[in-house]
């Protein structure tokens, strides 16, 4: 392997309490009433498709980009005013390790580009990534597999050579979909996720390291 596609949320951060914080803030001005069982579907997916699925759904009257918008606000807020937000256990000294291994990295993340461009400002990423997708910038979200097809395209190596990171059933059906090695990461912080279909399933990142990554094959 020589490229590693790296999911965002539940896998290099834990954005999951500030997207809820800020979903159901919004829910909550909307007048929705959201059960947990069906906010766990919500994993994985962009935030553009899951207004568009609210919409559908509930026939509500602003457009989905107003919608996205409202919600984005509540969580732009909540991400800047949280002191406690760190990089997952691990995680920086594998992109580190990675990174100093020749491998490329790149990310495919359901999020809009400006939470992604807050998560690399932050935690000064932006230098480890040769591309950073947007699942706002597809018609259909994960397990839709247009991200992912379109990150092995954009890659150096071929998709033969690429491993996708994700940590939610949706992503590690997309990942599969688009004909990718897939690790699923079994974090605490995404609970209730599916990730049968990964080819590999860790639940610490110290069990990952640039040779065991290289090493992995179709």
């Amino acid at each position: 392997m020589q490229t590693v596609i790296f999911d965002m949320d539940g896998v290099l951060v834990d954005t999951e309490p500030v997207h809820r914080y800020a979903y159901f803030r919004h829910f909550e001005e909307l007048g929705l009433a959201v059960t947990d069982a069906e906010y766990a579907t919500f994993t994985g997916r962009s935030t553009k498709n899951v207004y568009q699925h609210l919409k559908d759904q509930h026939g509500l009257a602003p457009a989905v980009q107003e919608l996205v918008m409202g919600k984005r606000a509540h969580f732009n807020r909540a991400f800047d005013e949280k002191p406690d937000l760190e990089l997952l256990p691990g995680v920086r000294a594998l992109i580190d390790d990675l990174h100093q291994h020749g491998l490329e990295l790149l990310l495919a993340s359901s999020a809009s580009h400006s939470t992604i461009d807050r998560v690399m400002r932050r935690f000064a990423l932006a230098p480890y990534f040769s591309h950073r997708l947007s699942g706002e910038d597809f018609a259909r979200s994960k397990p839709d597999p247009a991200i992912f097809a379109h990150a092995a395209a954009v890659a150096r190596s071929p998709a033969a050579r690429c491993v996708v990171i994700e940590d939610s059933s949706n992503g590690v059906a997309a990942a599969k979909a688009a004909g990718l090695y897939c690790i699923g990461y079994d974090s605490i912080h995404s609970p209730s996720q599916d990730l049968q279909l990964a080819d590999l399933v860790v639940a610490d990142f110290g069990e990952l390291s640039a040779a065991r990554i290289a090493g992995l094959a179709l």
